[in-house]
């Protein structure tokens, strides 16, 4: 395990133990969830790593494989917001939010490493978060349990118990505190769909979430089995939502919920009601947010329909019903959010042309992914056809992902 590698090498010794937490491709629901709406991604096999190890004082001490600069530490006694910038803003956010919870947080060193893109819409940022705070969880929950055995002079093998792995904080209640750890200490106006995502997906699943209720459900998806298949195209323009783009698109879906006299544009159920909007700029926007909030409820309706059996008329023609649904997405990030890139353009119109079912942008917009489903048989033809389209206008090469559903984050090994 390269984490583990990375900490043997930066701090000497053997981590405590190895956690993984996957990052998110969002299949239908962009800008919905800030907005009490529903959303519907899926956690995919490509993830961020850390090993990790308590140690003795208030500190943490991080280091990345993908920043390898000088380890970064981290007093845990008095952090606040604005203390730490860059990368290692976010595992310390991590901790501030969950001491801020009443949860403790010991020292420790973290070794991060990740295969995820960064930059690429595919949230990164979130599965740092969700990895880092199922290692400090955990690292406290073990010394905690440590230090009252020995209180009582008795050692685990004497009480035949074996040694503490399970959480301490519910995996709903740690998808929230990533979230602030995001929103206060990074100060990224970011829904919760990332991190629920990444925290209580299931391989082979879609996550359907209300962000207003939160309740979610496992929707079955499994692409590959009915002949179909799902490329993450990384057009590596870089996005970041911590620019004013994002934070203004937010603002804009709450002035129009203010000027409609409703709590959140989830109260809209046809787009027919944006139109009491006379701004025709908040009246796209509410526009998108609607309409994706009954796609993805489309969506779920598809793949909840009960299929005959493979080879024979049906379960295809779903996908192929999908696939136009991505497409009308597109459409309305483009026209009505505003917010795609000419590379994201670019790219959906040559896997349409390619023969895919369908593709939209997805992430917070201006840069990252775009997501294409199509038949498994064509799945050359579109990387192709992408990589063409890219050459003729001079841009970087794109990169492609498999995007396989896949498991929740969790904790790799106990021994390495």
């Amino acid at each position: 395990m390269r984490a583990a590698e990375l900490f043997r090498s930066r701090f000497g010794g053997t981590p405590d133990g190895v956690w993984l937490a996957p990052g998110r491709a969002n299949l239908m629901g962009e800008h919905t969830d800030y907005n009490d709406g529903y959303v519907l991604p899926f956690a995919l096999g490509q993830a961020v790593t850390v090993a990790a190890a308590r140690r003795a004082g208030r500190q943490l001490t991080l280091c990345s494989r993908q920043e390898p600069a000088a380890a970064v530490q981290i007093a845990l006694d008095g952090l606040a917001p604005g203390q730490v910038t860059g990368w290692a803003a976010y595992p310390a956010g991590v901790a501030w939010a969950l001491e801020a919870a009443g949860h403790p947080v010991p020292g420790a060193c973290i070794a991060i490493d990740s295969d995820l893109p960064a930059g690429a819409g595919l949230s990164s940022s979130a599965a740092l978060e969700c990895a880092t705070a199922l290692a400090l969880t955990e690292l406290a929950q073990t010394e905690l349990a440590q230090t009252e055995l020995a209180q009582t002079e008795l050692a685990l093998t004497e009480l035949a118990l074996p040694q503490p792995t399970g959480l301490t904080v519910p995996r709903r209640e740690l998808a929230a505190i990533a979230r602030r750890a995001e929103n206060e200490f990074v100060g990224v106006p970011s829904g919760i769909m990332d991190q629920s995502a990444s925290l209580l997906s299931q391989a082979g699943h879609a996550l359907l979430l209300d962000c207003r209720s939160l309740e979610t459900s496992q929707v079955p998806f499994a692409p590959a089995a009915a002949g179909a298949s799902l490329l993450l195209i990384n057009t590596r323009a870089k996005h970041d939502l911590s620019d004013g783009e994002y934070g203004q698109r937010r603002a804009e879906c709450e002035e129009a919920a203010r000027r409609l006299g409703i709590p959140s544009l989830r109260s809209l159920t046809t787009p027919a009601e944006v139109d009491r909007l006379a701004d025709p700029v908040l009246r796209r926007r509410a526009r998108h947010v609607v309409t994706d909030n009954q796609r993805v409820l489309d969506v779920v309706a598809l793949l909840s329909t009960p299929h005959p059996p493979p080879g024979q008329h049906g379960p295809v023609d779903v996908y192929r019903d999908i696939g136009r649904l991505l497409t009308e997405s597109h459409a309305s990030l483009r026209d009505d959010f505003e917010i795609s890139w000419p590379e994201a353009d670019a790219t959906v119109e040559a896997a349409l042309a390619a023969g895919a079912f369908g593709a939209r942008m997805m992430g917070g917009g201006f840069g990252g992914s775009v997501l294409a489903l199509m038949p498994a048989a064509g799945a050359g033809q579109v990387r192709q056809a992408v990589t063409t389209a890219f050459a003729r206008h001079a841009w970087t090469e794109p990169e492609f992902l498999d995007a396989v559903p896949s498991q929740s984050a969790r904790r790799l090994t106990s021994l390495v």
